[in-house]
Formats: C-alpha cells, sequence, structure tokens
C-alpha cells in the first residue's frame, strides 16, 4: 500500500490498482482457512469474506470476535463460489444469487428460533453481498446486528430496503487510507459496479430518496489513528485483524458502543471522509 501512496502518474497508479486487487485477492491464499464449527450456541454471526474468498483474515476477524468475549456460533460463507478475485467483483447476477442463498440462510435461522440473536458481518465485496441479502428477505424477517468492515459499495447506494430488516444498528468501519477502495474501485468498480470512491474510504452519503428514520441505524465510524495499537493502520484489511477485532468489534457488538470515542461520520453528513 505504502508504494501506492508514493507512485505519480495516473497510468502507473491504475496498473497498481489493478496488480493490488489481485493481490488482496490472492492474499493468503496459500494459507490453510481454519472454519468454525457450528457449537449451538446464541448468538449467530455470519460472516461474508470480501472477493478473495474465505481467508486467513476472516479467521483473524472471527477468531478475535470470540476472544473479546462474543460467544457465538459463527459462519464463514464463501459466495465468490469457486470464482474469487475480479470475476467475482463483477459477476452482478451470480452474487445477486449468491445474496439469495445468504437471505435464506437467515430465514431459516430465524424460523428456528425467533429469538436467537443473528449478526450478519462482511469485508469489502461481502458487504454487498450482505446487504443484497437483507433486501431479499421476507417482510417479517430481521437480523439483529449488521457489520460492514470496509464495505465496497458505492457511497450513494440507498441502504432503506437493507436496514428496514434491521433490528439495532448497523455499523460501518471506514477509511480514507484504503487505497483498494480509492484508486481500486475507481478503476474497476464498487461490487454495486460504480466506478467511484468506495463507501469504505470515504462513507456512505443519504441519498435523497432514503428514509431517515431507516438511516438512523446506520453508525460510521472513521480510521482513528489510535487503532494503530490494535494492528490496524487503516489500509483495505486493518480492521480485519485479530486485536482489532477482540478490543474493538467485539465490544461494540456485544454493548452497542465502542470502548472508545474515535471520531465517527454520522450517515447524514453528504462530505463524509473530506479532511
Amino acid at each position: 500500500m505504502k508504494g501506492w501512496q508514493s507512485a505519480i502518474g495516473s497510468g502507473r497508479r491504475r496498473a497498481l490498482a489493478a496488480a493490488a486487487l489481485l493481490l488482496y485477492a490472492q492474499l493468503c491464499s496459500s494459507l490453510p482457512a481454519k472454519a468454525f464449527a457450528a457449537d449451538g450456541q446464541s448468538p449467530l454471526v455470519i460472516h461474508l469474506p470480501g472477493i478473495g474468498g474465505h481467508m486467513r483474515i476472516d479467521d483473524q476477524m472471527t477468531g478475535g470476535l470470540k476472544l473479546g468475549g462474543l460467544d457465538a456460533e459463527i459462519r464463514i460463507y464463501d459466495w465468490t463460489n469457486g470464482n474469487p478475485g475480479m470475476p467475482a467483483l463483477g459477476n452482478y447476477q451470480q452474487n445477486q444469487r449468491e445474496a439469495e442463498k445468504v437471505a435464506q440462510m437467515i430465514v431459516e435461522a430465524r424460523r428456528a428460533d425467533p429469538s436467537r440473536r443473528i449478526i450478519l458481518t462482511g469485508h469489502s465485496g461481502g458487504t454487498g453481498i450482505a446487504v443484497w441479502a437483507l433486501e431479499k428477505l421476507p417482510d417479517d424477517v430481521q437480523i439483529d446486528t449488521l457489520l460492514m468492515i470496509a464495505p465496497a459499495l458505492s457511497p450513494q447506494y440507498d441502504l432503506t430496503a437493507a436496514l428496514r430488516h434491521v433490528r439495532g444498528n448497523a455499523y460501518a468501519f471506514t477509511s480514507v487510507a484504503d487505497q483498494i477502495l480509492g484508486w481500486g474501485t475507481r478503476s474497476f468498480g464498487t461490487i454495486d459496479r460504480v466506478k467511484t470512491d468506495a463507501a469504505g474510504r470515504i462513507g456512505f452519503t443519504t441519498p435523497d430518496a432514503a428514509d431517515p428514520q431507516q438511516y438512523a441505524k446506520l453508525k460510521q465510524f472513521a480510521y482513528d489513528r489510535a487503532w494503530t495499537r490494535y494492528n490496524n493502520s487503516g489500509d483495505h484489511i486493518g480492521a480485519m485483524m485479530r486485536p482489532f477485532a477482540r478490543s474493538i468489534l467485539a465490544p461494540l457488538l456485544l454493548n452497542g458502543e465502542l470502548p472508545e470515542s474515535p471520531a465517527t461520520r454520522p450517515a447524514t453528513t453528504r462530505a463524509a471522509g473530506k479532511a
């Protein structure tokens, strides 16, 4: 990432953006992925990885949640369907089918135990699958909490329909230092196929047609430099690090608030992310 910051010339930046996206898609691919076995305990966490599919960083994040006291059944669902990387980013129709599968998982879990807490988490492109899955739920089905880490959706994407299916809060962690969601998505598009800085870099804005009541559920947290102590450097995978998940994400999901008070970005701020 540091190499990107020192690059000059738009042609070189585009080439580096492509290389970084491919590197991200292959990140840790040579390392074994360890899936968490279902333990039958509540709450249920369904985690959706980024376009690289199920990787070590997903195990780091979910493992950190457990270390932070979130005693839950954790399911990591690889929605890339055996085609990670750029194919997963661009295959909109396949991604919609995968979102339907996730919606069905949620419906089955909710019907099986209406009182069970359901937490849906997503990283990068996985946040798009999470949002679309919520949109596809029956009117009477809701999850309890939505956690979006470095969301690779366009900032103007209307979250109203998805937020109607969230009982509590939806959290989004963003960072202006995330260049994959800057040069990368400007060059190759977001998961919803818009060439722009993604919401995970500059924050979600509130569309004119959005429902303010639903958007009140959205809590956005801009990167805080103090988080470097938790191995979060503000890059594309910083918020996935195990120490950050243990010390920041787990308390947020358990208590509904951060253990510290970093700068936050209200959902209604249209100039979000601009310094």
